[in-house]
């Protein structure tokens, strides 16, 4: 048995484009009498279809995708974004958030590419066990960011969120203020705020870390050198 998600689009030549970018195969395509295209990678197969004069930024288009490891997927996803387009994109449609633990799904990590339809797919693990939840104020107000703009799509509240509990919280570690600091910066530049972005990444990046805190930063960090406001 197969379930295959069938999703809108303005042009199924962007989707194409797009998700060739992310390693699918295109597997059927036609223009008439109706523009349709599959495309599949692995064991993931999703199907498209065109209407003149659609609107991406008023989809509702959305499904989940399950897989070992979104991690590694996510890796190669942004592999494949930087060949095509010279970087990830964070804002505007397409674009695609970092794997992070969503406490609105048992904390489990995810992410979510936002396709040139609209359509929100959303990458989770297929078993496992969620992270923890926070503990300290700033990093749950982090959690609630996240639900925010990557479940719910609403970077402008959870920007709110965490700039209300930055300017409160004095008593966070360093690790939880750069974890919060960096997707505040994320979120800076989905809003296409680049000048609130440069601001917050300088006070990231001012942050004194010990050896220690660098290692359990480091895909943080790692993702924040690729942020360009």
């Amino acid at each position: 048995m197969a379930v295959i998600p069938l999703l809108p689009c303005a042009s199924i030549d962007e989707v194409l484009e797009f998700y060739s970018a992310l390693g699918f195969t295109r597997t059927y395509r036609q223009t008439k009498p109706n523009p349709y295209l599959a495309m599949r990678r692995e064991d993931v197969e999703l199907h498209f279809f065109g209407m003149p004069g659609f609107d991406p930024a008023q989809s509702y288009g959305s499904c989940v995708v399950q897989v070992p490891d979104t991690a590694a997927l996510h890796r190669a996803f942004a592999e494949g974004l930087r060949a095509a387009y010279g970087r990830v994109p964070l804002s505007g449609i397409p674009r695609m958030t970092r794997p992070r633990p969503r406490k609105n799904v048992g904390g489990l990590s995810g992410f979510s590419v936002v396709d040139p339809g609209g359509n929100w797919i959303r990458i989770f693990p297929v078993a496992g066990t969620g992270t923890p939840p926070a503990i300290g104020k700033l990093a749950e107000a982090l959690e609630n960011a996240v639900v925010l703009a990557d479940s719910r799509g609403d970077p402008a509240q959870a920007a709110k969120i965490l700039d209300g509990a930055l300017r409160r919280v004095a008593d966070a570690s360093a690790v939880e203020r750069v974890e919060a600091l960096a997707y505040r910066a994320e979120l800076a530049l989905t809003l296409e705020d680049p000048a609130r972005a440069t601001a917050v990444l300088a006070e990231l990046r001012a942050i004194p870390l010990t050896p220690a805190d660098r290692t359990s930063l480091a895909a943080t960090l790692a993702a924040v050198a690729e942020l360009q406001p």
